[in-house]
């Protein structure tokens, strides 16, 4: 073993145990008693419901990240990478060709294996607990469309990340970094218009009291609307949910029609309200600024360790490339990704308290989202007293508890 494969290992197993050991806390956490928060809005039955739902998912979530692992260990040490990667040397291809077709086919691999559990997930879990609206045919929509989308956008990009490092010399990582993050902001103002839409149906707000209450309040915190839709969001699930999207020009505001059959008008202009204070506190500009270091970051960090001779004898690797470098510097990479992962999730934390202090001032009546995030609670099942630290690791934002506790300190 050498250092790499030390390191690399360490930190798999060890992230699997941090989250093994969160999920048995998580499930310890778990409170027969009803919390007196949700007394008025949980009957007895759902409040069991929902523990039960946190009990089956956690179960099923450990079977899956320990299938997982124990993949990626057994392709790992029995020199599969190498074997793939000797297979497609034999055709002669160029290294962005080869580098296509290996990166394809571990995706592939993977994706063989995670499909029966993701369908025991969607049609089992999700249907025990009368979620799960996603048909059949959906679900095999939603494969062939993403495998389609992955090939449109993402094979090019591929492509073009070989071909830097191959041809582009020292400067390749920057090169590289400059033009992804200009693609990944055309993206985000292309994405709301283009790829949403090919997933789900957005259809304009009709006009009425929901649409004028929507653009009172965005007037009074001069907030200007192009757009608001209604997403099918019952297309897949019961659960309900609301998002804003792009910025500048292109900004949109979507609401679940679950959220809408679900919630009274005063209740959804307070989650809008709630999405507006992430653009009014320029939590989305904060956000596209920290991916675009992070991603200066590892692309520098990934030039440096692309074609090392020793991270690729911890794969049993005969050969060097770029296209199995970029495999091998994720999985060295796993542990700062998951240091980094920990630091965004507490920032997207602190970003939800300024977003619900900015809702709960400007529509004046903090009760009325605390009656929103119960509803909330009790139509997705969520856990009420989920462990510290597992809500340290997963959570992006607080639990429900917290976020009420902090809005009604909000001085109106």
């Amino acid at each position: 073993m050498n250092i790499y494969t030390i390191i690399i290992l360490f930190a798999l197993i060890t992230e699997f145990l941090l989250h093994f050991i969160a999920e048995m806390l998580n499930i310890g956490a778990l409170d027969a008693e009803l919390p007196d928060e949700f007394k008025s809005t949980y009957d007895k039955d759902t409040y069991r419901k929902s523990q039960e739902y946190t009990k089956d998912k956690t179960k099923f979530g450990l079977i899956t990240s320990s299938f997982e692992i124990s993949l990626t260990l057994l392709f790992w040490f029995t020199g599969g990478f190498n074997y793939l990667d000797q297979l497609i040397r034999v055709y002669g291809f160029n290294e962005i060709v080869s580098g296509l077709i290996y990166i394809s086919l571990l995706l592939v691999i993977k994706s063989v294996f995670s499909i029966p559990f993701d369908i025991y997930g969607t049609f089992v879990l999700e249907e025990k607990y009368g979620f799960n609206k996603t048909t059949p045919a959906t679900y095999i929509s939603d494969l062939l469309k993403g495998l389609a989308l992955s090939s449109v956008i993402g094979l090019p990009i591929l492509a073009g990340v070989i071909a830097f490092f191959s041809y582009a010399g020292d400067f390749a990582w920057l090169y590289c970094w400059i033009t992804l993050t200009i693609f990944s902001i055309f993206m985000q103002l292309l994405a709301p218009t283009l790829i949403m839409p090919i997933f789900n149906k957005f259809t304009p707000l009709e006009k009425g009291d929901l649409k004028k209450a929507i653009i009172d309040y965005a007037d009074s915190v001069k907030f200007s609307i192009k757009d608001i839709f209604v997403m099918d969001g019952s297309k897949r699930s019961s659960k309900s949910n609301a998002f804003f999207t792009g910025f500048g020009k292109f900004k949109r505001i979507a609401l679940f029609d679950t959220l809408i059959k679900q919630h009274s008008i005063e209740e959804l202009v307070s989650v809008l309200a709630h999405e507006i204070g992430h653009y009014k506190k320029k939590h989305i500009q904060q956000g596209i600024i920290l991916s675009v270091i992070q991603s200066g970051i590892v692309f520098f960090l990934l030039s440096i360790f692309l074609t090392n001779r020793s991270l690729f004898d911890a794969f049993y690797m005969q050969d060097t490339s770029i296209y199995a470098g970029l495999i091998f510097f994720g999985l060295l990479y796993s542990p700062i990704e998951f240091l980094t992962g920990v630091v965004m999730q507490a920032i997207s934390r602190k970003n939800e308290y300024e977003a619900d202090e900015f809702a709960a001032k400007t529509i004046q009546n903090p009760e009325t989202m605390i009656n929103t995030l119960k509803k909330l609670s009790v139509d997705n099942l969520s856990n009420l007293t989920p462990h510290p630290f597992y809500a340290f690791l997963n959570y992006s934002h607080p639990t429900v508890l917290e976020r009420i506790n902090a809005i009604r300190k909000v001085k109106v």
